[in-house]
């Protein structure tokens, strides 16, 4: 009998190996990652480089609190400073994108002295009492998640943000691309009127590039596409390439103070040597450029391939929805050409895989989908 509590619908396989792009389970079976479980294989699983970092870091120190002078994480900052384009803004390091979320919130909060937010129609946050207040999903909000100060306006709607947002809204956070809720990617006229909106009332713009960040479109922030810089961003999934890592990005206009915001575990030596090996192999192997090369090229073969309702995408974050629920289709894709994808809702197949992915890799996923689509067309 189980001593784990059952809120997880579970394959029966069981990955024990891992190499780039590819798992085994414990029957010796090869599948190809095509969604990095939730995007967050950024650089591929195992990579040397980032094992030899993690290795050498938990024979050196793993783990003391942020009362101590840990100079990774001024090396984490200033690399990713460097690499994303934001250079003089401040890193506050957590675990997870939900943690980022919550501590985004309460520090527009604080900086505004307001608690109103804006959020959009089918946004995900994340499940903490802040960032599920902010998620449009009613079954995950319980009655202890307070969420009379969050407005969900709908998403991509221009029109909706002039009376949608007020001097009264502390903050506005948007996905750059909505991950959770079918890929649907944030128009850069939306993006430029948000920008302009919440100069205008003093709200705070939060960008949750959870998901969506980290080099997986090409860029290394989805938003970098419409030329806004947000004032507060959110990271965490491929920022450790496995290893727990989040962080808020934080626009220089926010002034710190001692004990504003905190953390035991976050900005750890392991954490930040995970984060600085992912960042160093982003760059010596021009995985941004990759994730568009191989981008276009998956959103083309599946173009060609066709037999879809909307494809959606930048980069590798791509979903592609059919006019039919692809669960079958998914555990055709899994099970029979060992393949691993996700999905958004009942109708829409999520591809997230590495930034490293090649394209023959791509070929046999564009040939796997080629052959169960013809079916699924019968």
């Amino acid at each position: 009998m189980s001593n784990l509590f059952d809120v997880y619908p579970l394959y029966d396989i069981e990955p024990v190996k891992a190499e780039g792009s590819y798992l085994w389970d414990t029957n010796g079976t090869k599948y190809l990652d095509l969604y990095g479980g939730h995007a967050v294989i950024s650089i591929g699983h195992c990579h040397p480089y980032y094992v030899d970092m993690l290795s050498k870091q938990l024979h050196a120190i793993n783990f003391y609190s942020n009362s101590v002078k840990i100079s990774l994480q001024e090396e984490l900052a200033e690399k990713l400073g460097e690499l994303s384009g934001y250079p003089d803004y401040k890193l506050f390091l957590v675990n997870s994108g939900a943690e980022a979320n919550e501590n985004a919130l309460k520090l527009a909060s604080f900086h505004t002295g307001r608690s109103k937010v804006v959020a959009f129609t089918k946004a995900f946050h994340g499940r903490t009492a802040g960032a599920v207040a902010a998620t449009d999903n009613p079954s995950i909000v319980a009655p202890v998640n307070y969420k009379e100060h969050v407005t969900f306006l709908p998403f991509n709607d221009i029109e909706a943000l002039e009376n949608g947002i007020t001097d009264e809204v502390c903050a506005v956070i948007v996905e750059g691309i909505q991950g959770v809720g079918g890929i649907q990617v944030s128009s850069d006229a939306f993006l430029q009127a948000l920008r302009k909106r919440c100069d205008e009332t003093g709200a705070v713009l939060i960008l949750d590039s959870v998901q969506c960040g980290y080099g997986r479109t090409g860029k290394f922030f989805s938003h970098q596409f419409s030329g806004i810089h947000p004032d507060l961003m959110t990271m965490a999934k491929g920022m450790g390439n496995g290893f727990p890592i989040g962080g808020v990005l934080i626009s220089p206009k926010f002034k710190a103070s001692y004990g504003l915001l905190g953390t035991t575990f976050g900005g750890n030596h392991m954490a930040c040597a995970a984060g600085i090996a992912v960042l160093d192999v982003m760059k010596d192997e021009n995985l941004l450029d990759n994730a568009a090369d191989i981008g276009d090229y998956l959103m083309k073969g599946i173009e060609e391939v066709g037999g879809y309702k909307e494809l959606r995408g930048r980069g590798l974050m791509i979903g592609i929805e059919y006019d039919f629920p692809v669960k079958d289709l998914r555990n055709k894709l899994l099970f029979e050409h060992k393949m691993f994808t996700g999905v958004a809702g009942a109708n829409t197949i999520r591809l997230l895989p590495s930034l490293a992915l090649r394209k023959e890799e791509a070929d046999m996923f564009l040939e796997a989908l080629k052959k169960e689509v013809a079916v699924a067309s019968i």
